[in-house]
């Protein structure tokens, strides 16, 4: 039987892979699988995966003909695992040694669907801890009532898949998997339905993860039009959510998160390409127009001055037919 399935994505990480694999070794047990997909790299990434399928215990290794990204290949995992848990590590983050027995422990105590946990960013030699937006620890609670309050950062902005361990339960529900061809935000409607949809989680205040931020290879770090998906993956977030049996609630909340992170791109619009920038401009205008138009006022008159008349003057601006659709 297997307690815990990792499923850890590489894409073009030889730099960082290596300390990846360590860290896997370092929490490596009899019980325990790791699920290395590599996403077609074209570096030396197939080369070191190939090393660690015979050396790293527990290690089972995958391979994309062609290059799906993060969302596609967390799915190959997903679809893959045997574990009774489940989580995720990015191909270039690291772990504490013995970290993944202590998340199996925590999770086997409260007895929840889902556990989420704080998490160390790593820039450069900076090192800083960042906690799960939800001050109640070692609770299970119901994640719906998490979502709100509209104006605050909450669990649904701590979107990292990361961050956490789940039953197979929710992924025999169908609430694991991301949707297929995401190339950024790809958490983010994955976050906002399982907050919805299950039944229980709890935040616990576990240190492990260790996540790498300023990779020159990260979508974070990229200015093409890789970036623009978080348009589809919004979309989907406020798309899924007016469904629900609670839209007028929980619909101010996904509005608004669009809202800002739209102004928060058009103000680094600098390091975008000239026409990714254009593009960036007129789908997020697209983007507000889509959205319930009522509940949009009512965000935009919610939010600061600055990103309000940024996102006012951003609406009024005329779309083509085929950028609304």
């Amino acid at each position: 039987m297997v307690k815990l399935s990792v499923i850890v994505p590489f894409y073009n990480v030889q730099q960082y892979a290596p300390d990846t694999l360590r860290s896997l070794r370092a929490n490596a047990r009899e019980d325990f699988e790791f699920i290395l997909v590599d996403d077609c790299s074209r570096d030396e990434t197939p080369d070191i995966l190939e090393r660690a399928a015979r050396e790293l215990p527990g290690a089972v290794h995958l391979r994309h003909e062609t290059n799906g990204g993060l969302a596609t290949a967390r799915n190959t995992g997903l679809d893959a695992a045997r574990g009774e848990y489940l989580t995720f590590l990015d191909g270039d983050d690291w772990l504490a040694p013995g970290y993944f027995s202590r998340l199996v422990d925590s999770i086997e105590e409260l007895g929840c669907d889902f556990v989420r946990t704080d998490h160390v960013q790593c820039t450069a030699r900076a090192r800083t801890v960042h906690r799960v937006p939800h001050g109640r620890r070692g609770v299970v609670m119901s994640p719906r009532e998490v979502i709100l309050p509209a104006d605050r950062s909450t669990s649904v902005d701590y979107a990292y898949a990361w961050a956490g361990i789940y039953h197979r339960r929710l992924a025999d529900a169908g609430l694991l998997h991301f949707t297929d061809g995401l190339r950024t935000a790809e958490d983010r409607p994955w976050i906002w339905r399982l907050h919805r949809e299950a039944e229980s989680f709890a935040a616990v205040g576990l240190l492990g993860v260790f996540y790498r931020r300023g990779v020159a290879s990260s979508l974070t770090q990229i200015g093409d039009v890789r970036q623009l998906d978080f348009i589809k993956a919004f979309d989907q977030v406020v798309r899924e959510t007016a469904q629900d049996r609670d839209a007028d609630k929980l619909l101010p909340k996904a509005v608004r998160t669009y809202c800002a992170i739209i102004s928060h791109h058009l103000g680094s619009i600098e390091r975008f390409e000239p026409s990714v920038a254009r593009k960036l401009k007129s789908m997020s205008a697209a983007a507000l127009k889509r959205m319930p138009q009522g509940v949009l006022d009512d965000a935009l008159d919610s939010m600061d001055v600055q990103r309000a008349t940024r996102l006012r003057r951003l609406r009024r601006r005329p779309v083509a037919a085929e950028v609304a659709a």
